[in-house]
């Protein structure tokens, strides 16, 4: 093999590596690809970057897809040694539209409407519980 044909492999080899890359980053999973009609309605997230980042979520979800909301909240930002928290909503019911850190995170009047809670730990332990305020 010439050194010209060396050049057209190794620029072939990586205009395939790149394309591998482009269409791997393009067709990753997204909330838009699951069943529900997920709608973010509010997000709380604490402003100190020094300290665990603490993320809480209010979402509206048509029907009560279980299994996509595992998803839902495994789609969601994580930071280690952070917590993630998304409460799930029945679209058309009102929902929170603002969240405050700590153990209550939203006005109690909402909690009868709420379907499930995921949470994600500083351990990056998950759970989803139906019903958190119902129990």
């Amino acid at each position: 093999m010439n050194e010209k044909q060396v050049k057209y492999i190794i620029a072939a080899a990586i205009a395939v590596l790149i394309g591998y890359i482009i269409y791997d980053s393009s067709s990753q999973p997204t909330v838009n690809d699951l069943k529900g009609n997920f709608k973010e309605v509010a997000l709380y997230r604490n402003p100190n970057n020094t300290g665990p980042i603490v993320r809480i979520y209010a979402v509206t979800v048509q029907g009560d897809p279980w299994e996509e909301m595992q998803k839902y909240g495994d789609l969601m930002p994580y930071t280690k040694y952070g917590t993630t928290k998304v409460f799930f909503f029945q679209e058309g019911k009102p929902a929170p539209v603002s969240l405050v850190p700590g153990d209550d995170n939203f006005d109690a009047q909402f909690q009868k409407n709420c379907l499930a809670k995921y949470e994600k730990d500083g351990n990056g332990q998950v759970s989803l519980v139906k019903n958190p305020f119902n129990q």
